[in-house]
């Protein structure tokens, strides 16, 4: 983790609610820049939901959210930056790729603000970085589920984003296939420097990826420890 070149996100008592359904209760986190955070916790508990709100496809009820300084979301005081101009790479658990465009034109498809000789150079990069290179003329429906997940993650990395986020990305492929890609996607996020929130059911995917684990229960942050100290989760202290 490189902390010392500060804080990347920042969520200061951050509540969200659908209805009568409390999702996020009062949450308060720090992220450094360049480190891994595992969120792990049953289902219902939340996970999703911080990702969401990082990346603005949420807003917060309460409390407000970070980006490498800049506030973009405070309740109170009604600030709000819309996704498009938080520097966040989104990696959905199924890829949710665009079925009508190649694995060149996903990827692409993030950078339209770019010129499109430049676009077209970011993108065979960031597929070449993810070793997806001769994937790039397929399309999603030619992909096995490994395959798609390596374009998606290429899709989130090609702008450069200030964080990624990653919810459960592996969850529907087998063991042995979850096995390999977790070990390229640390040494991905190694080489690269990326902040990233990860979000999975796995302890042992958490402790694999993190640098720290945080466990959510029923929208609340329970604990939060350095991963490699942290081999019985329910044993860790309870954030402060």
């Amino acid at each position: 983790m490189n902390g010392d070149l500060g804080v990347a996100l920042e969520l200061f008592k951050v509540t969200k609610r659908f209805g009568a359904v409390t999702a996020l209760e009062g949450v308060s986190l720090r992220v450094g820049a360049g480190e891994r955070l595992a969120i792990v916790g049953p289902s219902g508990s939340g996970k999703t939901t911080l990702l969401r709100l990082v990346a603005g496809l949420e807003r917060p009820d309460a409390g407000s959210i970070r980006l490498g300084g800049e506030t973009v979301a405070d309740a109170r005081a009604g600030v709000w930056v819309p996704p498009e101009r938080r520097r966040v790479g989104f990696v959905f658990q199924d890829g949710a790729l665009f079925p009508h465009l190649t694995a060149l034109g996903n990827v692409e498809f993030g950078l339209w603000r770019l010129p499109r000789r430049l676009r077209r150079r970011r993108a065979l990069e960031a597929l070449a970085r993810v070793e997806a290179l001769h994937l790039a003329e397929r399309y999603p429906h030619e992909l096995s589920g490994g395959e798609q997940q390596r374009v998606a993650l290429a899709r989130a990395l090609a702008p450069e984003p200030q964080i990624l986020l990653l919810d459960e990305p592996f969850a529907h492929l087998d063991e042995g296939l979850r096995r390999r890609l977790r070990g390229e996607l640390k040494a991905l996020l190694d080489a690269l420097g990326t902040t990233a929130l990860i979000v999975t059911h796995d302890p042992h995917e958490a402790q694999e990826l993190g640098d720290r684990v945080a466990r959510l229960e029923r929208g609340r942050l329970k604990r939060l420890e350095t991963a490699p100290t942290a081999p019985q989760l329910d044993d860790l202290p309870v954030a402060r």
